[in-house]
């Protein structure tokens, strides 16, 4: 545990900066609190008083040699609207500016080039504002405030929403260009994947297929699910007691159009699959994946050696 670093970053709400971090591998703790003030261990209301100096930030433990600092540094950026010198989205005021503490001198020479290359990549059309400073004493929140999304999903959904910080990174923060992925897949399957959309039941490619083989991610390729776990549920959708590698899938939760659902999303190419339901076959543990025949591509046994995707193929002897 010895090569285990540390790096700091405001991006507004210390609510919304925990979660993109806590997901990857070789982090091992991600802590809310704040920084770059001049009292010492502040409050959460005198932090939001802007009397204290302090910006809203986390502290991140993380191992370089699984996730490197440049890495870190590009979650970071796609979290925040790093134009913004006022705070962040519905937040105004100091305490939700955005910086990056730097802790050593290589961590400060990583974040100015980062920040130089995304100032003329030209993504966005006003100056880069987010500031580079030195790490100064970090104080842990108030537990409340810690994990936050874990502790009050329902909340933290809203809140990310109400506050425009998720539209915001809908639409400048796409992994793929939208124009090469609008001419990579079809109307159905862009709407879907990337728009949350859905398709009509009975009306699409796989409710009612039962070929031996596995559906991959139709954006990234990534394996999905299993023939072997698909089951009629008289629903007009392909459904799935299991994904193939539950690493491989997200669920989030999802309240749009008025309901609360588990949303089922690819990890690597983070496409809109479906919804997961808990009215799944008892016997093979009560869950159905209702998933969008637009986000999968079909790899049939025969084809997976061929295709890349050879290690599948035990499961079908």
């Amino acid at each position: 545990m010895n090569n285990l670093e540390k790096a700091t970053f405001a991006g507004g709400c210390f609510w919304c900066m925990v979660k993109p971090f806590d997901e990857q591998d070789g982090i091992e703790e991600v802590v809310s609190g704040y920084t770059g003030g001049h009292k010492e261990n502040p409050t959460y209301k005198e932090v939001c008083s802007e009397t204290t100096g302090h910006y809203e930030a986390v502290q991140i433990t993380f191992n370089p040699e699984i996730f490197m600092y440049e890495k870190l540094l590009d979650v970071f950026w796609s979290q925040i609207d790093p134009t913004d010198a006022g705070g962040q989205f519905h937040d105004r005021g100091d305490s939700y500016r955005t910086a990056i503490f730097y802790h050593t001198d290589e961590q400060r020479l990583l974040a100015e080039k980062s920040k130089q290359a995304l100032n003329e990549s030209g993504r966005f059309k006003d100056p880069i504002v987010t500031e580079i400073l030195p790490a100064k004493p970090f104080y842990a929140a108030e537990e409340y405030h810690q994990d936050y999304y874990k502790k009050n999903p329902f909340r933290y959904k809203m809140y990310q929403a109400g506050s425009g910080r998720a539209a915001f990174i809908k639409e400048h923060w796409k992994k793929e260009n939208n124009a090469d992925l609008k001419k990579k897949l079809t109307p159905m399957q862009y709407e879907v994947t990337q728009n949350n959309g859905t398709e009509p039941p009975f009306k699409n490619e796989f409710w009612n297929h039962t070929e031996e083989g596995i559906y991959v991610d139709i954006v990234s390729g990534e394996p999905l699910f299993s023939s072997l776990d698909k089951y009629d549920a008289g629903c007009g959708w392909p459904s799935f007691t299991k994904p193939i590698n539950k690493e491989q899938v997200k669920e989030e939760m999802d309240v749009s159009h008025r309901m609360v659902r588990t949303e089922v999303r690819s990890k690597e190419g983070d496409s809109h699959l479906g919804h997961v339901f808990e009215d799944g076959p008892v016997d093979k543990g009560g869950l159905r994946y209702c998933i969008n025949s637009a986000a999968l591509r079909f790899i049939p046994v025969s084809q997976l050696e061929k295709e890349g995707y050879g290690e599948y193929k035990k499961l079908f002897l």
